[in-house]
């Protein structure tokens, strides 16, 4: 079986694309190994053993199968994958093959479930008795993505999967123990108890454990931040026109922010959503869902619910009751028990009648929508809408075109994806609208970080500026990440999960090209890509990530007869490369070294082409072009620059290498020379 590196789903060796989703699937040799952060969980039973001697083996073997059939399902309805059974304990990935951005939040809910689960299997049979303990590690491994786990491959390798079985050990009985990672990237979502340190084996130091209790948020949403919401002032006056519009003219219109996670697209259609309510507005929120949704309309759903009242923990016949009462105070004794019936089913309410067909269904969706708005105006939230089922889809289309006489504002937010997959989406419509969010600019990503770190923290300050480039849940993770762990290097866990999953989300030739793309650099040329895989048809690639919008063409390159690209955010290249294994980037540094060899003169580019066969492991060719590159820096005078290359080709130089003398010696001339620049200047001023 070959699992599908968009969508999970697994296939049929003979199958070139996948059944589910229809993305070309990558054979086995073509997975290769990479380099992930991953959440692993490891659930294991208690007094199995004790168990087992008092069963007979057919009963044991029946009861195991409902076990094991009950984990796999909460595991992969999660987005996980079970990597392999060890006796009676379940080991499972998030992260690999495919991340979803979240991998680590996901793998708290499904150890949640898993916990929900093993009561309700106790509950249908009370002689049961079973009882597990979970654990739940975020981390750095090796994944091989083409292994097949129902072969016995194993997928992942690395401490992160040792410390999650240590964890386990730890963990009380029906509980769930996570480590540090795990815990940082999913405190908002999670509700946790610290735990004392514990000791486990093979481990130099006590690891920090927290026990999770329950989620606090639905799937897939994310606390806004208490911050001031900046950089948004002419997107407000934009929505704020158009809100004017729908209430003067009393008809729909359909918005849609659209930008990449972390963007502020949430925190925006919030802001604005209360300034409705306060305007005398109604305003509802509804949102889809990564997983673990029970109904394709699950946005709208959220609408009726907020409606009529409805909780979720209503019996149905409750539910009914209010769905009913609010519908007849909509649209009177006649039409609201067949208007009542039919929106009862978007909710998964079982009692109503089902409507003959979708027209008809979307009708008793129009008039209910008509009948609030004419009662007061009225802005519905459809958030994450690139998570929609195709029938939410049509249904907001549906709206957008039919609704007559009606103040009503749509507002769908979404990523990109929404219009790869949907490329005609709000085509056609008479009142259509897309407002894309770009990075904030230096003064208010500025503005916003100074509110978020100490005052006076100019260091920190500057480093979140560089690396966050404008994107606002970058700027708070960052400061967070800084604020706690001053010393950390890595970027935080949650900011390289929600780009890892976009760079999953790509097609395969298009996710092989951008890794290579990031061995070149920020800035990087399609000739350069076409050296590592001469069969590739670069350019069109390329055409394809800049619609996407994860590298942008520039006007002018520095190499004549190639075009030159830069990634649209550094941190997209940094994560792209810190997936390639070692060994794979030498590999790949070695070919871009010979073609900046045989593409630009070796003075202009010579320490870009030191650097690459640095990486590349040939410490003597580097050596040769940080002195060529140092000589040139010296003689444009910018003398301090000169005597860091020389010192980056003396520390390629062992001991006893007979280069290391005149390396050296040119060292300390570089040293003397940088050291009176200023009274030369001087002297020269004078």
């Amino acid at each position: 079986m070959m699992r599908c590196q968009v969508c999970g789903q697994e296939n049929p060796d003979v199958a070139r694309f996948c059944l589910n989703c229809g993305s070309p699937l990558a054979s086995a040799a073509a997975g290769g190994d990479e380099r992930r952060v991953v959440t692993v969980l490891f659930v294991d039973m208690v007094g199995s053993t004790a168990r087992a001697e008092k069963l007979d083996p057919e009963d044991q073997r029946a009861l195991l199968d409902r076990y094991y059939a009950r984990v796999r399902s909460e595991i992969e309805r999660f987005g996980g994958m079970v990597e392999k059974f060890i006796g009676d304990a379940v080991m499972a990935v998030f992260g690999a093959p495919v991340a979803f951005g979240d991998d680590p939040e996901r793998a708290v809910r499904a150890a949640l479930a898993l916990r929900d689960a093993v009561d309700d299997l106790n509950a249908a049979d009370p002689e049961l008795d079973l009882q597990v303990r979970i654990a739940v590690n975020t981390g750095e491994a090796v994944a091989a993505l083409g292994a097949r786990p129902e072969l016995g491959e194993s997928m992942v390798a690395g401490d992160v999967v040792n410390t999650a079985a240590r964890l386990q050990v730890h963990a009380p009985v029906n509980g769930i123990i996570v480590g540090e990672e795990t815990y940082r990237s999913t405190r908002g979502s999670i509700a946790y108890t610290v735990g004392d340190a514990v000791t486990a084996r093979g481990k130099a130091e006590p690891i920090a454990v927290w026990f999770a209790e329950r989620a606090v948020t639905d799937a897939g949403q994310r606390r806004l931040s208490e911050a001031p919401m900046v950089g948004r002032e002419r997107e407000l006056e934009q929505l704020d026109a158009i809100w004017g519009r729908v209430i003067d003219e009393g008809r729909v219109q359909l918005v849609t922010l659209v930008g990449p996670p972390g963007i502020g697209k949430s925190r925006l259609g919030y802001e604005f959503g209360e300034r409705v309510t306060v305007h005398g507005g109604r305003t509802l929120r509804g949102r889809s869902t990564p997983y673990g949704a029970s109904t394709p309309y699950a946005a709208f759903a959220a609408h009726l619910k907020q409606v009529a009242g409805i909780f979720d923990t209503d019996a149905q016949e409750a539910a009914t009751q209010k769905l009913r009462v609010a519908v007849e105070k909509l649209l009177g004794p006649e039409d609201a028990p067949e208007v009542a019936s039919h929106l009862a089913s978007l909710i998964a309410l079982r009692t109503g009648t089902q409507a003959p067909d979708r027209q008809t269904l979307f009708l008793s969706v129009r008039r209910f929508v008509e009948a609030l708005a004419a009662r007061q105006p009225t802005l519905l939230v459809f958030e994450d809408v690139h998570w929609a089922d195709s029938g939410m889809l049509d249904l907001l289309d549906e709206l957008a075109a039919l609704l007559h006489d009606s103040p009503v504002l749509l507002l769908a937010i979404a990523r990109p994806e929404l219009f790869a997959e949907r490329p005609s989406w709000g085509g056609g419509l008479p009142a259509f609208t897309a407002i894309p969010l770009e990075p904030l600019s230096t003064e208010d990503t500025r503005s916003l970080a100074a509110c978020l770190l100490a005052q006076g923290d100019e260091e920190r300050l500057t480093r979140v500026l560089e690396i966050s480039e404008g994107n606002p849940l970058f700027i708070e993770e960052l400061a967070a990440s800084l604020s706690e762990r001053p010393e950390a290097a890595e970027l935080p866990t949650s900011v390289r999960g929600l780009i890892a999953a976009r760079l999953d989300a790509l097609p395969t030739p298009e996710r092989s090209l951008l890794l290579d793309a990031s061995v070149v650099g920020r800035i990087f040329w399609d000739g350069a890509l076409e050296a590592m895989e001469p069969d590739r048809e670069a350019l069109a690639l390329l055409g394809s990530l800049e619609r996407r919008d994860l590298v942008r063409r520039e006007a002018v390159s520095r190499l004549q007869g190639q075009h030159q690209f830069r990634f649209k955010h550094v941190l997209i290249r940094d994560v792209a490369y810190q997936r390639l294994t070692r060994t794979t980037r030498r590999t790949r540094h070695e070919l871009v070294a010979r073609f900046l060899e045989g593409s630009a003169l070796n003075t202009a580019a010579a320490e870009a082409i030191a650097s690459h066969w640095r990486e590349a492991g040939d410490a003597e060719r580097a050596v040769q072009y940080y002195v060529a590159a140092a000589e040139d820096a010296g003689r444009g005078w910018a003398k301090e620059h000169a005597v860091q290359l020389y010192r980056q080709a003396l520390a390629l130089l062992k001991d006893g290498d007979p280069q290391r003398r005149d390396v050296g010696l040119k060292l300390a001339v570089a040293i003397q020379t940088a050291f009176h620049v200023p009274d030369v200047e001087r002297l020269r001023k004078s």
